[in-house]
């Protein structure tokens, strides 16, 4: 079994290095393809992405790849990394996540020996120090993962993107991520997925968010919020009108909620 990663990246020096060594010491018995997908950071990014690229150069099991060139937003550097990988499972891992220790063994039995075609698992919270934080909203997520379908998908975003991962056969089908979607980008691919392949969902941590106030999620998360109603407003249609007024109320609950967080500094 063979999984693919990638990581887009623009001026992370302050955590990327965290989130490369989250995946290279994986406990595992598979190989990595991972992909560094870098728009000619200006900080010391590229010097540490050099730094791994010379120090796995001949490691057998992993195949590391830094590709520095400018792109058309993320969605564009995913895509980018979509067309060259070769291998059996892909995922998506931003410059300030990280994967539990565990996590791509995880996904290699259950994903892996599953006829699915995507998974998703649990996540928590991470400040800049990696210590978890917000246990409070972890455990809401964790109740509604308890019976998902795609009608709450519709309602709520639940799954966090940085536990999802999915077979080729997926990208086969359904295609690659929308470039004109910036902040949702992952929403829009759950939702258009689903409607073709239910996921299996992996009841164990995978991966951590990392939060904190200059992040591109807090920075806009109001946009992000309007956003997400926008995409289950499109996918809606006319058999899910109750998810969708279901969805404005948690909009209007969860833009409150940030908005009581920003006085919050932990």
């Amino acid at each position: 079994m063979k999984i693919s990663v990638v990581t887009p990246s623009y001026n992370q020096d302050e955590f990327i290095e965290r989130t490369i060594l989250s995946v290279i010491s994986q406990k595992w018995d598979f190989e990595i393809e991972y992909f560094v997908m870098d728009w000619w950071s200006k900080d010391w990014t590229v010097e540490i992405l050099k730094k791994y690229e010379k120090e796995l150069a001949w490691n057998r099991r992993i195949t590391f790849k830094r590709v520095s060139e400018k792109d058309n937003g993320q969605s564009d550097a995913i895509n980018k990394w979509l067309k060259q990988a070769t291998w059996d499972i892909l995922t998506y891992l931003n410059s300030d996540d990280t994967l539990e220790e565990w996590a791509l063994q995880l996904v290699v039995d259950n994903l892996g020996k599953s006829n699915k075609k995507w998974s998703y698992g649990k996540c928590r919270i991470i400040d800049k120090k990696d210590k978890e934080i917000r246990e409070w909203i972890t455990l809401y997520k964790n109740l509604l993962w308890r019976n998902f379908s795609y009608s709450k998908l519709l309602s709520e975003n639940f799954i966090s993107q940085m536990t999802v991962f999915w077979k080729k056969e997926v990208v086969e089908k359904c295609g690659y991520f929308d470039e004109n979607e910036h902040l949702c980008m992952d929403y829009e691919y759950w939702l258009r997925i689903w409607e073709k392949f239910e996921p299996l969902y992996i009841p164990e941590y995978i991966a951590n968010f990392r939060f904190y106030h200059t992040s591109k999620s807090w920075a806009h998360f109001d946009k992000q919020f309007k956003d997400e109603l926008r995409l289950a407003e499109k996918y809606a249609r006319w058999k899910n009108k109750l998810s969708l007024l279901v969805h404005k109320f948690n909009y209007y609950k969860i833009t409150w909620i940030y908005k009581v967080l920003s006085f919050i500094k932990k």
